[in-house]
């Protein structure tokens, strides 16, 4: 059934626009007045499918639509289990879609399902908004016939990794506005106060030597007042190099490498992954996916070029016929106790409560990192921005006692 996307008017005033599926353009005008629209515009929109095939969404609107993907995840749960057929599930889905492209797709995917073709596959089509980790679980839970309890997985899985981006965020979130607004201090005063404030001093000192603070502060201010073009052009430029120099796989592992040696936000980068990839790999185990391809799975949502090459080896080593918690603790990056801890979930026959146990272990100790990493930064970050303040004021004073050590 094709789409249209429409506007119109509402009888008491205002406008509406969004979409709507119909045979035709003329039935969706219909359905249309009947909701007492005035439509002004409708027309047919391209296939969504082959749209979203062809181009992937950005990350910042992939991240805004995570906790939307994951409330729908767990409605949808909840209605198969409660005996409703899929296709009448996706229905009121539809209906209650809080963003319009989220309805677009969901109308696609019930129109595929109406026409045949697995759940899984439908959400197949839109890479951008449902991961190969979804749709692979989606299909395992098709093929075995327990689709609402594995939807019920995926709805908790999303949710707890929201929960742990936020926690992350939150422990870089404050430093980062800290800096910005250093920075940005700083520059209005060097750039915009000091100056009016030397000028004074210059003319009432005249022919005296200004303090070597005092000169550095003058030096700095006339180039930013003159050149200040010259700092964005170099930082721009630089950030285009940086982005350049990532695209070679050789430079961004040894960038990933980097970040996860640095204090502090190396270890909680290091307690993240852990955690990402202990509830991810239990909850592919028990949604029925070989451990082969869970461990691709696992390796494809991971960014961190470093962690990637340590799963991979891991599913190499099994190929080879070694368990999984051997490579884990050659790896360097995976701490001893995990590997430990998965050796005894292999020979338990336990390992998807145990790498669940991990999870719930790492995310306490990353809500800890969390907790320190802002306790530490904070005060480091004032008394650097108390360093550069007070290096102003010093410059200024300094002429200023001079002045009045003269007269």
């Amino acid at each position: 059934m094709p789409i249209y996307e429409y506007k119109a008017m509402k009888r008491k005033g205002g406008n509406e626009t969004g979409i709507i599926d119909a045979d035709t353009a003329r039935d969706a005008r219909t359905i249309l007045r009947n909701k007492k629209l005035h439509v002004t515009e409708i027309h047919e929109v391209e296939d969504v499918g082959k749209e979203q095939s062809r181009r992937r969404l950005p990350k910042i609107f992939r991240r805004a639509h995570r906790e939307e993907i994951a409330l729908i995840t767990r409605q949808l749960s909840t209605m198969l289990r409660a005996g409703i057929p899929l296709s009448q599930s996706l229905s009121a889905l539809v209906e209650q879609a809080a963003s319009q492209d989220i309805e677009a797709i969901l109308r696609d995917v019930r129109e595929k399902v109406t026409q045949g073709v697995g759940l899984g596959e439908a959400l197949g089509f839109h890479p951008s908004y449902f991961s190969e980790l979804y749709v692979n679980m989606v299909r395992a839970g098709e093929a075995s016939g327990n689709l609402d309890v594995v939807l019920a997985r995926l709805a908790d899985y999303g949710q707890s990794q929201n929960r742990l981006r936020a926690k992350v965020k939150a422990a870089l979130a404050y430093p980062v506005v800290m800096i910005c607004f250093g920075i940005l201090v700083m520059f209005v005063l060097t750039a915009f106060v000091v100056p009016r404030i030397l000028e004074v001093l210059k003319t009432a000192k005249r022919d005296a030597v200004l303090p070597l603070p005092t000169r550095i502060l003058t030096s700095l201010s006339g180039f930013l007042q003159h050149y200040w073009w010259v700092v964005v052009v170099v930082v721009f430029a630089l950030y285009l190099l940086v982005k350049l120099l990532l695209r070679d796989e050789r430079y961004r592992f040894a960038w990933d490498k980097f970040k996860l040696n640095i204090p502090l936000i190396g270890d909680l980068m290091k307690k993240q992954a852990v955690s990402r990839f202990a509830i991810t790999l239990s909850t592919l185990l028990k949604s029925g996916i070989p451990a082969l391809q869970a461990l691709d799975i696992v390796k494809n949502i991971l960014e961190n070029l470093v962690l990637k090459k340590v799963v991979q080896e891991v599913h190499d080593r099994i190929l080879e016929g070694a368990d999984i918690a051997t490579p884990l603790k050659k790896s360097g990056i995976f701490p001893p106790v995990v590997g430990y801890m998965v050796s005894i979930g292999e020979q338990s026959g336990e390992l998807e409560e145990v790498l669940d146990r991990i999870a719930e272990s790492y995310d306490e100790e990353i809500e800890l990192t969390v907790q320190k990493v802002t306790s530490l930064i904070e005060p480091v970050l004032i008394i650097f921005l108390a360093m550069g303040v007070g290096f102003v004021v010093v410059s200024v004073l300094l002429p200023i006692l001079q002045i009045g050590q003269s007269v």
